[in-house]
């Protein structure tokens, strides 16, 4: 089969389509013929060789976490899913043609599968990040780099939970926000008391690693109240730095359950073959995303 893989720590160059040999589903996976797998930060942040705590790799390495496809492979134990089933979930190294899932939900209808790539680990990281925070109905959430998949998540699911939003994003990306259901400003110069003129703010989510942690705990008053998903330094500021956990079941049916009610609903922004996981990766780096961007197999 066809892979992504890179035998070297580096930049967006070092990946390589190669041939490998198939992955075979274990006791309580499944391998699907990949039909799209999403393209997340976190995938090139492991490329680069950051060290993220969930996820260590020895070279070569293959990349992707999120997929979705057709099942054709059903590991021992595994119930409730069969042959040819259509499902979305997170493995490892789904920019391939082949991929085992060790978390997957039935892929929810009218998506195509290049749209259900998209959701998997983003759900799941926003979903955790809501929790982590702590913020609640009534409350009023501060989101940076909110135009992103986590950040489109994130406000989604605010919105469903009664939690007011803030979020900043780029220039043209204003409208997007605001469709989401959010306040919305840039974050360019003079950005805090433009925040602090849409009231006051009771937690923040950094979901885009750009330098803002200390604004960003100076507006909520206390840095048990941040919690950063893109700055690796979160520490030297006493926020919480939440890395990578993995999608589980019940995070994926509950994004099937609001995609299925209209509450969810994140753009594919970008497609790319595996031949452009390169320039998949560039793109994803340049930041500015609305929505998110996936690999069509």
């Amino acid at each position: 089969m066809k892979k992504v893989s890179f035998a070297e720590f580096g930049g967006p160059e070092v990946l390589r389509l190669t041939d490998a040999e198939e992955p075979h589903a274990g006791p309580g996976q499944v391998r699907v013929a990949v039909r799209a797998a999403g393209v997340n930060p976190v995938d090139w942040r492991l490329r680069e060789g950051q060290v993220l705590g969930a996820h260590p790799l020895e070279l070569p390495a293959g990349v992707g976490l999120d997929a979705a496809g057709v099942v054709d492979e059903i590991g021992a134990g595994v119930r409730g899913v069969a042959l040819g089933d259509h499902v979305f979930g997170e493995g490892t190294d789904t920019y391939a043609e082949l991929a085992v899932l060790s978390a997957w939900a039935p892929m929810p209808e009218g998506l195509t599968f290049g749209e259900a790539a998209g959701y998997p680990s983003v759900v799941e990281t926003a979903l955790r990040v809501l929790r982590e925070v702590g913020v609640r109905p009534g409350q009023t959430l501060l989101v940076s780099g909110a135009s992103g998949g986590v950040g489109s998540a994130v406000l989604q699911i605010a919105r469903e939970r009664g939690i007011r939003v803030i979020g900043t994003a780029g220039a043209a990306n204003q409208e997007y926000v605001r469709g989401l259901g959010a306040l919305a400003t840039t974050y360019d110069e003079g950005w805090t008391a433009r925040v602090r003129r849409l009231g006051a703010v009771d937690a923040a989510l950094d979901l885009a690693g750009s330098g803002v942690l200390p604004e960003l705990v100076d507006l909520t008053g206390d840095p048990e109240r941040v919690v950063s998903i893109a700055d690796t330094d979160a520490a030297k500021f006493g926020v919480r730095f939440s890395g990578t956990a993995g999608s589980v079941p019940d995070a994926l049916a509950e994004a099937a359950d609001l995609i299925a009610r209209g509450r969810l609903h994140i753009p594919v922004e970008e497609s790319y073959t595996l031949a452009e996981a390169a320039r998949a990766h560039r793109d994803s780096q340049a930041g500015h995303a609305r929505g998110r961007r996936v690999i069509l197999i």
